[in-house]
């Protein structure tokens, strides 16, 4: 059996984000609605080592509301190496939290290997307790009674590596990984935190999932522009939108892995309001809206 557990489900900046007073924001300081921090994942296959995917800045906090995660020595932790999907900062910066000489593998796309080594900062991982491990899209590996399958998702590269601001476009050669785990023969967790598109392969490996945890970050592509929080649609962030003909529920109605759910929720996204109309309209297609803490069985 597969343990999953949600150690954060929002975008980068989280919810309530420092410098945002949109209305989820305000619901979430005023108690209204859940905080969320970003978008992490830790699974186990047997409740004692722990696999975390992606290090989100806010890990330290996540890792201490988390009791499976909470050290029981002087020294050591249950999470014994770190996978990453992208290398967008709300990706990789909770590896900075990991640095006081801990043992763990990392494991990630040579493209974000590359972006890890050419930071100095992150030499601070010593390689003697850290070492990093390149995944081959397509090929799975086992780590801690797990296994891992990375492939390649439509995205782009992160923020910090575009230039001057322009759009550098869509990239398809592993710089945004989806990640299949699974334990034991049973069922399969699909996680997506990122999309900019559904071509044919990636349909099918959602076919495949029994847990499918996918970008749920906007709700309609333009939202950002339309709330006064930024100049970016969701595709030129390389998301696809939840809404419209083309967005996501759409395009994954007749795909249906037993249980989905919406993950990397922006602090813009009208779901993450309970009683909003977008809300009821996910719920009423099956899907799960992500929060902190929720915790699955495979």
């Amino acid at each position: 059996m597969m343990r999953v557990i949600i150690l954060g489900s929002a975008a980068g900046g989280g919810v309530p984000q420092w410098n945002s007073g949109g209305l989820s924001c305000v619901s979430a300081r005023s108690g209204k609605i859940l905080p969320r921090t970003q978008c992490s994942l830790a699974v186990s296959a047997d409740g004692e080592r722990w696999v975390l995917i992606n290090a989100s800045p806010d890990l330290r906090h996540q890792v201490n509301a988390t009791r499976a995660l909470v050290p029981v020595t002087l020294r050591g932790s249950p999470i014994v190496a770190v996978v990453l999907t992208g290398g967008e900062i709300d990706a990789i910066a909770g590896l900075l939290t990991m640095r006081e000489r801990h043992c763990f593998a990392l494991h990630a796309a040579p493209q974000v290997l590359a972006l890890l080594a050419a930071n100095p900062i992150f030499s601070a991982l010593a390689p003697s307790m850290v070492p990093r491990r390149a995944m081959a899209l397509g090929e799975a590996f086992d780590l801690a009674g797990l296994r891992f399958e990375a492939f390649a998702v439509p995205g782009k590269v992160p923020l910090f590596a575009e230039r001057d601001g322009a759009d550098p476009g869509r990239a398809d050669d592993g710089e945004t990984v989806g990640l299949a785990v699974s334990a034991g023969g049973g069922g399969s967790l699909v996680f997506i935190p990122g999309c900019a598109a559904l071509d044919d392969a990636v349909r099918a490996r959602i076919a495949s999932a029994e847990l499918l945890m996918f970008d749920g970050t906007l709700f309609r592509d333009d939202e950002m522009i339309l709330a006064g929080a930024g100049p970016k649609t969701g595709l030129r962030m390389g998301h696809m939108s939840l809404a419209g003909p083309d967005g996501t529920l759409a395009a994954l109605r007749d795909i249906a892995p037993r249980r989905r759910v919406l993950i990397h929720l922006n602090n813009t996204n009208p779901v993450l309001l309970p009683d909003s109309a977008e809300r009821a309209q996910v719920e009423a297609e099956g899907w799960i809206v992500a929060e902190d803490g929720m915790e699955f069985s495979l």
